[in-house]
């Protein structure tokens, strides 16, 4: 694998000529919108499987380094070697080794989609359907009495998804209007009845369509209601038998009981009741705030720390950002833009793309007229730094939101690196 960093002077065709690969290749795997304009600092995923890859491994007690070369199909002597200064003899938990193996690492994904156009969407299914384990359908509500409803036709998704092999998730947000809302989330899981109706409406529209299961993405519930969150869960985990429970959460690295935001999240009792919890690793840097990160990767180290310390590692899934934002500095007034969208602007305006180390995400500074803007998104390197994530800690998988975002990076770094599991 190799990702190549535009220099200052280079051009397309001398990159595509270093790498024996055709122009066309490495604008299509990395989205340019032309072979005339590359800036310094954009990175480029010059696309190829490796036989052998470097996995990052974090050691347990009672690990030796027989059984890690044996468990990754590997030598002693590899190890040793991709790990100078190694004493093999004296391995501590927490250690981190590069393991040498061609066993590509497993991963379980998913995808979000809103259907307001159910062919679009289905034309990126189609794509992406080998690189999917779930997909998510954005277009359900509920009302103040918990009766579920549908915001958006979603009947083609559903059929084709099974058809395809991808399975899809009902999704349900507590979204009205423009936004979240706190306060219908907390009446109705304080309501043991309207907690039924819920759960009724919800269990007749998942066999009526098809769905697999369903993912929950309730937001802001009232800290109070917490135990409530909780009780709904695990009758909604009864009702829904074998199929899945997928519960999306937001990111935090330390209990907060009683805040507005993560406070009824119990990550614990969420962990044994759900078949998979999903962290919000996302809008690190969020729309009216200062111009930061999006997904920083210290921030997701943190989080996910935490997250491992009172949830299965193997049911957990972290979220990876298909957006950038663009931060208008006098005011932080904020415009999100797809990954693809802030590279084409960056290459447009002649600017050159910084990388933050700690974070491990690009950004990069123009102006409109007077107006300074700061732009921070994902590009092929950050993608590779949250995989590693996942592969370190083990985790179940990843979530994109959304796929009606331009990622081709993303995809193609997927493709050759991990084997992507089906249910």
């Amino acid at each position: 694998m190799t990702i190549h960093v535009v220099k200052s002077g280079e051009s397309l065709w001398q990159i595509a000529n270093l790498y024996q690969l055709p122009i066309v290749t490495i604008m299509e795997v990395n989205g340019l919108p032309s072979a005339n304009t590359i800036i310094p600092g954009l990175a480029l995923y010059i696309p190829n499987v490796p036989v052998i890859q470097n996995r990052a491994y974090m050691v347990k007690a009672g690990d030796t380094i027989w059984q890690l070369a044996n468990r990754y199909n590997t030598t002693i002597e590899a190890i040793i070697q991709a790990n100078p200064g190694l004493n093999p003899a004296a391995l501590y938990v927490g250690q981190i080794l590069m393991i040498p193996t061609a066993m590509r690492p497993q991963i379980e994904t998913l995808g979000f989609v809103i259907p307001y156009s159910q062919e679009s969407v289905l034309t990126v299914i189609r794509s992406l359907a080998n690189l999917l384990t779930y997909v998510a359908v954005v277009s359900y509500s509920f009302t103040d009495e918990g009766y579920a409803y549908v915001l958006l036709d979603d009947t083609e998704v559903v059929r084709e998804s099974n058809q395809l092999g991808v399975t899809p998730l009902l999704m349900i947000r507590n979204f009205t209007a423009e936004d979240f809302d706190a306060e219908l989330a907390g009446n109705v899981f304080a309501n043991p009845v309207y907690r039924r109706n819920l759960i009724d409406s919800l269990m007749r529209f998942v066999n009526e369509k098809g769905y697999g299961g369903v993912s929950l993405d309730i937001e802001f519930i009232p800290p109070a209601r917490r135990q409530n969150f909780n009780t709904f869960l695990q009758e909604l985990k009864a009702a829904l038998g074998s199929l899945i429970l997928h519960v999306n959460v937001h990111a935090k690295s330390e209990d907060l009981p009683t805040n507005r935001i993560v406070g009824a999240y119990d990550y614990q009792q969420i962990g044994a009741i759900a078949d998979i919890v999903a962290i919000m690793t996302i809008d690190y840097g969020y729309p009216g705030g200062p111009p930061d990160p999006v997904a920083p990767l210290w921030w997701m180290n943190e989080v996910v720390q935490y997250a491992t310390s009172l949830i299965d590692s193997r049911k957990l899934q972290i979220a990876f950002p298909l957006y950038g934002y663009d931060w208008r500095v006098s005011d932080n007034n904020t415009t999100a833009l797809s990954v693809n969208g802030a590279q084409d602007q960056a290459i447009a305006a002649n600017t050159v793309i910084a990388y933050n180390q700690p974070a491990a995400s690009p950004w990069y500074r123009y102006w409109d007229g007077t107006e300074e803007h700061i732009v921070w998104f994902e590009d092929s390197r950050s993608y590779q730094a949250k995989y590693n994530v996942v592969d370190l800690y083990q985790l179940l998988g990843v979530t994109y939101w959304q796929l009606n975002l331009p990622a081709p990076q993303n995809w193609a770094y997927l493709h050759d690196h991990y084997t992507v599991t089906k249910i």
